[in-house]
């Protein structure tokens, strides 16, 4: 079967390559760069804990190399201090945390990493991976789609037909892709702008980040953000005006002497500088994500980055829900119709935090004279920007899909656990089917769906010892009778789980539903709805929240023919085959000077 192609080589494109070889799909991705691109200090990009999780699990190794984990993160508005949260480095934290200093669950650290050695590590895994074949000097023109495939073509010092069962474009804010099948990205243009600086210095709080709003000190504006990187570095954003203000190099040191002055009890320390820029973020979102046997995901998709938010970790959230259901279909595993529910799922997802940090800015950015004085004012806006940047909330925590297309029909074995249907689930300590105990997390990703059964005090016995035991020979036959590849792993606890308790968890790491004990008729029926087999239902809308095309377009969506064929009209002269792997590179997306 011909292999997926994909449009784009940046973090996005790389990640889905290496997620679909981890499911034995072939790809060939096509770079329109020469592979090379200068390190930027001051691109940088916060992963959460899913995200970052993700990107390990497929073989990128500078996450743990030259990314920071940050030990806390601090508020300050003024002079005074507003916020301290302390982090999980174990990663056993979660992404749904309380302040409550009773809570059992630290918030887990978020991972903060230059994006240049997050692409690089990438390029490395994708070197090693022989199902991946990496083209430059590819830049797409045309797309055509028939019955069983995609024909794409790319000019190049020799122009070339590629033959795909599908096509995805990960290709940045100014998708080619996007653009030839005449598919909509309406939105706002500058929604925030930051004059941002990499530099190497010491602060007084080593390994934190900090928040600081209304700084006392003149010519700073009224919001910066200082955020740890390794080796003693430091990446600061000062938020701009929306528009007008040039930021000159004279101007930007002032910014960073009187900054680094305040901090450090008037006196500015010795620094380095050593990148800088200015980071303009604009919100947008394509009208649709599919064109029969098309995709979008990234910034193709969706821009968003205001207050906090972070793009990359939504395209890297695009790759874990693609990966598995393209890997199933391309497989014949599935039915077509599950690709269906990735726009569905995503779109929702982005559409509700793009709402969220619409609704956030004008409270946050619109003054209010003195009001915005109050102290339960001020705690309020503190807590919206504290749940962007740290990932919780409507502005960032990870998605739950609990309208999918994909749930599962009610059965009356089904019970309510910790979390939420179509939530993602906590990364609990589990027994593998080799008997070695890992993370939930590690064992995603590999299209397989983990059945977890929660049996107390297995932990503390082999696991050869008790799987002829109790529940689980049952429990091995339902999950073997599955029309999907499942893995029966055991825990001790899962949060708000009785004892016997069964969960059916999808690829990406998200619910599909849990049941008193083993009941394999209603385990048979979720797994079937997970695959797309689920009675036919009614997905929800998912509206392209508020937004007006800035072209002054009406949004239409594809052309009659349904983005069919865009472009050049020739038939298929070279199939992409997938060779041994070729050397890595990374596309850029240029939309910004600085992430």
């Amino acid at each position: 079967m011909d292999p997926v192609i994909i449009v784009g080589a940046g973090p996005v494109g790389l990640a889905l390559s290496l997620a679909l070889a981890a499911q034995g799909v072939p790809s060939v991705v096509l770079d329109e760069t020469s592979g090379k691109e200068d390190p930027r200090p001051a691109r940088t990009v916060v992963l959460r804990a899913d995200t970052a999780g993700l990107v390990e699990r497929l073989g990128c190794a500078t996450v743990r190399d030259e990314g920071l984990r940050w030990v806390g993160w601090r508020g300050m508005h003024r002079r005074r201090p507003t916020r301290q949260v302390a982090f999980d480095l174990g990663l056993g934290g979660t992404e749904e945390w309380s302040e409550d200093p009773a809570a059992p669950a630290a918030p887990a650290a978020p991972l903060h990493i230059p994006q240049h050695a997050l692409a690089r590590g990438l390029r490395d895994a994708v070197a090693r991976e022989p199902l991946v074949r990496l083209v430059t000097d590819s830049r797409l023109d045309a797309v055509e789609q028939d019955r069983t495939g995609v024909t794409a073509h790319t000019r190049g010092p020799e122009g070339t037909w590629w033959r795909g069962s599908h096509l995805v474009g990960c290709d940045g804010a100014r998708s080619t892709v996007r653009k030839l099948l005449d598919v909509r990205f309406p939105g706002r243009t500058a929604v925030e702008r930051h004059a941002v600086a990499a530099l190497r210095t010491e602060l007084p709080w080593p390994g934190e980040s900090l928040l600081h709003r209304q700084p006392p000190w003149r010519g700073v504006g009224e919001e910066i953000t200082a955020r740890a990187l390794p080796d003693g570095v430091w990446r600061i954003d000062w938020l701009l005006p929306p528009r007008g203000e040039l930021v000159t190099p004279d101007a930007l040191v002032a910014r960073i002497r009187e900054t680094l002055a305040g901090w450090c009890e008037g006196t500015t320390p010795p620094y380095e500088l050593l990148d800088t820029g200015v980071h303009t973020l604009h919100h947008r979102l394509a009208r649709r994500w599919r064109v029969d046997r098309v995709l979008l995901a990234g910034d193709a998709a969706h821009l968003l980055g205001a207050i906090g938010t972070q793009g990359l970790d939504e395209g890297l959230r695009d790759v874990d829900n693609l990966a598995w259901k393209l890997a199933l279909t391309w497989h014949r595993a599935a039915p077509d119709t599950l690709l269906d529910s990735y726009q569905s799922e995503r779109r929702t997802a982005i559409a509700a935090r793009l709402r969220a940090a619409d609704q956030a800015l004008p409270v946050l950015r619109g003054g209010g004279g003195l009001r915005a004085y109050l102290p339960g004012v001020l705690r309020g806006h503190d807590a919206l920007l504290t749940d962007g940047h740290l990932g919780r909330g409507p502005l960032g925590a990870s998605p739950a899909y609990p309208h999918s297309p994909l749930a599962a029909p009610f059965g009356e074995g089904m019970i309510p656990v910790g979390t939420p249907l179509g939530a993602p689930v906590e990364d609990v300590l589990v027994t593998a089917p080799d008997d070695t105990t890992v993370r939930l997390r590690d064992r995603l990703g590999q299209a397989r769906f983990p059945v977890l059964l929660v049996a107390p005090g297995s932990g503390v016995w082999e696991r050869r010892h008790w799987r002829t035991a109790g529940l689980m020979p049952r429990l091995e036959e339902a999950a073997e009778a599955l029309p999907v590849e499942s893995e029966v792993l055991v825990t001790d606890a899962y949060p708000g789980a009785p004892a016997h308790a069964v969960l059916l968890i999808r690829p990406d790491g998200h619910l599909v539903a849990a049941f008193a004990g083993v009941r394999p008729k209603e385990l048979l029926a979720a797994a079937e709805a997970a695959r797309g087999n689920a009675p036919e239902t009614t997905a929800p809308t998912d509206d392209s929240h508020g937004s007006h095309d800035s072209d002054g377009s009406d949004g239409s969506d594809a052309p009659p023919d349904g983005g069919r064929s865009a472009g050049k009209r020739r038939p298929a002269v070279v199939s992409a085959e997938v060779p041994a792997p070729a050397e890595a590179s990374l596309g850029h997306d240029r939309t910004a000077d600085v992430h």
